[in-house]
């Protein structure tokens, strides 16, 4: 199992990490980003993310297994065709008027097969960006460019100190996609590929 872990990581990192992650330079300059009243530091909150029609099934056809990683948490829904990941957002900033912002969250997905498994974990959205970037196998040197994140179709609530996003539209990127593929000996994987839609609370 070593050896087809390290398989893993090679295949990710010589395709994934080769480029700048643009997700992660932002993520790193966050903190110091809000500066007026429409800019707040977020508190807490949530994001759920829902596999799209067929994306279950089709791993599993392909003995792919996803799991969550504590602390985040997975559940059957829409009848068992559809799993929805939950994961607590941990920090970031945002701003109220224009919606951009960059959010923090503990917690990944574990894709798992009989001979290899990759672990995404601790993802950041830059929502301005459009990007969700992840750790790979928990090291924060590695850390990839995973989806496109668009809020072309989103709805958003406002209320006291909350903020909720409905209806993002996460799809993979090429790179992911390729060495996903790769590491899994698939072409389950595709760039663009419509991975699900997330939803977003968060609280400051």
């Amino acid at each position: 199992m070593r050896v087809f872990k390290r398989v893993a990581v090679v295949a990710l990192l010589t395709g994934l990490v080769a480029a700048p992650v643009a997700g992660a330079a932002s993520a790193s300059a966050a903190t110091k980003v809000p500066a007026s009243s429409s800019q707040v530091w977020l508190k807490g909150g949530d994001t759920s993310v829902t596999t799209a029609p067929g994306i279950a099934a089709a791993l599993i056809g392909h003995g792919i297994k996803p799991s969550a990683v504590w602390p985040g948490t997975a559940k059957s829904v829409k009848g068992g065709s559809a799993v929805q990941f939950t994961f607590p957002v941990t920090g970031g900033w945002v701003n109220l008027s224009t919606l951009h912002g960059t959010i923090y969250h503990k917690g990944g997905i574990l894709f798992s097969a009989k001979k290899a498994k990759i672990e995404v974990s601790n993802f950041v959205i830059s929502v301005h960006m459009g990007l969700l970037s992840a750790e790979v196998n928990g090291s924060p040197k590695a850390r990839v460019n995973l989806l496109n994140v668009s809020l072309a179709h989103a709805s958003i609530h406002k209320g006291w100190h909350w903020v909720q996003i409905n209806g993002i539209v996460l799809t993979l990127t090429g790179t992911a996609a390729s060495a996903l593929d790769a590491t899994f000996h698939t072409s389950l994987f595709k760039a663009g590929l419509e991975l699900g839609t997330a939803s977003t609370t968060l609280r400051y």
